[in-house]
């Protein structure tokens, strides 16, 4: 048996929206591997809650709300008072708003409400993580995009526009920090059924409820894209910067309308 090796020993991350979902997940496998955590939510009571689960001495809660920019710099304050650094900013936090179809019956209101979130709040979290690291000259920022940042038709306009823009958010800042030793990542994983996406399952049980992938056998969990983040956010990819890693299963390299490959069948052995 292969003996347990941390991979985050003497780390400080950050993770906002940690309460619940991967980002939980997240924090709770970053400790596992020797990091220090700071979990960043707008859910007080359930981001506490899942510190004091993890335990107070590894994990700490702020309450960040990612569109308010003195939330932002607040939460990165609190981070480097208590640890006196910031090795690694996980920009997870994210909303998902009605599915409409039909861009004539979305409302401009919900759209700019997904941007601030989702683009907006991964700006602050970005710019303010790079306050931090740029005087140590290292640090690792990863956002927690989508499949949706890299095809279209799959979910609603505002979320698959948010996607595709912190791609390009990613890309542009890493151009930018590289020269400080700070590597910039975005990780794009599948839909996984969460409490962010329950609407969306009931909506469209035909659509949601067995997600095409030609990868047959494996479903993907929160725990794979938690392992995941652990790679980016650890020394094996310390020369990863500017990259989108897309957790998919094949999902995004074939179409199923053509489908070739689909359609023949399976070699027998």
């Amino acid at each position: 048996m292969s003996k347990f090796v941390p991979r985050l020993t003497r780390k400080v991350a950050m993770i906002t929206g940690g309460a619940q979902g991967i980002g939980e997940t997240t924090a709770r496998l970053f400790v596992k591997h020797g990091a220090k955590v700071v979990i960043a939510d707008i859910q007080d009571e359930l981001g506490k809650h899942v510190c004091e689960d993890i335990g107070l001495d590894n994990a700490s809660f702020v309450h960040s709300d990612v569109t308010i920019e003195s939330d932002a710099e607040n939460a990165i304050n609190t981070t480097l008072a208590k640890y006196g650094k910031l090795d690694i900013m996980i920009n997870n936090a994210a909303i998902v708003d009605d599915v409409k179809p039909n861009i004539l019956d979305n409302d401009l209101s919900a759209f700019e409400r997904v941007m601030s979130v989702n683009v907006t709040g991964v700006f602050l979290g970005t710019k303010h993580a790079a306050r931090a690291m740029i005087p140590a000259r290292s640090g690792n920022i990863i956002t927690m995009g989508s499949i949706s940042g890299s095809i279209g038709g799959v979910i609603s306009h505002s979320y698959s526009s948010s996607k595709h823009a912190i791609v390009g958010l990613t890309k542009n800042t890493a151009a930018e920090l590289g020269q400080y030793g700070i590597r910039v990542n975005c990780l794009s994983p599948h839909f996984i059924p969460s409490p962010l996406t329950t609407n969306m399952i009931s909506d469209y049980p035909e659509k949601y409820s067995n997600v095409y992938s030609n990868l047959k056998g494996i479903a993907l969990a929160k725990d794979d894209v938690a392992e995941a983040a652990l790679f980016l956010a650890s020394d094996e990819a310390r020369y990863i910067s500017g990259h989108n890693l897309v957790l998919d299963g094949g999902f995004t390299v074939i179409n199923p309308a053509f489908g070739l490959f689909a359609r023949a069948s399976p070699i027998e052995y």
